[in-house]
């Protein structure tokens, strides 16, 4: 099956892009191998600021579109990332690359897991790492914010969408879909007003 054609950042344009399918499968491996508790900081840091494969803006966007669809998100990602280079055999290599050694190495820590997760100091290694990752995670949303400024929905409208979102998660516990919807369909229609 040939490759799908090049985007507009393709080979023509200079910027740097995946230079094969093993490229994007090892890649993705080392990606997902770096990923403790997500991958969302790591896949921001490899693939914007260290290959540029993509622009902060742009990984916003695929991230956005990664997060409504159905299943991870960082696989979805990394389909949509394999298929703007190389089609469909790209999308499934990227999604090879993500999924095959990490499969491997869960199933030995399952199993290392079942018979050592008693132990105090496995309690408190797993406790640091989700730490660790907490902080990732913030850190890598300040280092996207700076991509606010050419978002179509004003940053006042931003942060309060924001702080609905926080306030209706942690405090009020309401269900993902309670908040999803009215809140994501608001920020849906400010940017549809502003774009029109």
């Amino acid at each position: 099956m040939p490759p799908a054609p090049a985007p507009a950042d393709g080979p023509g344009s200079g910027r740097p892009r995946p230079a094969s399918l093993a490229d994007l499968f090892f890649s993705f491996t080392i990606l997902a191998l770096q990923g403790f508790g997500g991958v969302l900081a790591v896949i921001q840091r490899e693939l914007v600021e260290r290959k540029r494969w993509m622009t902060n803006e742009e990984f916003i966007e695929d991230w956005a579109v990664a997060q409504i669809m159905p299943g991870p998100n960082a696989v979805n990602l990394c389909m949509m990332i394999g298929a703007r280079y190389f089609g469909l055999a790209g999308a499934l290599t990227a999604l090879a690359g993500m999924l095959a050694l990490p499969l491997v190495l869960i199933l030995v820590l399952a199993v290392l897991h079942a018979r050592y997760a008693s132990h105090p100091a496995v309690a408190g290694a797993l406790r640091g790492m989700a730490a660790v990752s907490a902080g990732l995670i913030a850190a890598t949303g300040l280092r996207m914010a700076p991509a606010l400024k050419r978002n179509p929905v004003s940053l006042p409208w931003c942060a309060a969408i924001v702080a609905g979102v926080f306030a209706l998660l942690a405090w009020v516990r309401a269900p993902l879909a309670l908040v999803l919807l009215p809140l994501g369909g608001l920020g849906c229609l400010l940017a549809w007003r502003r774009l029109r």
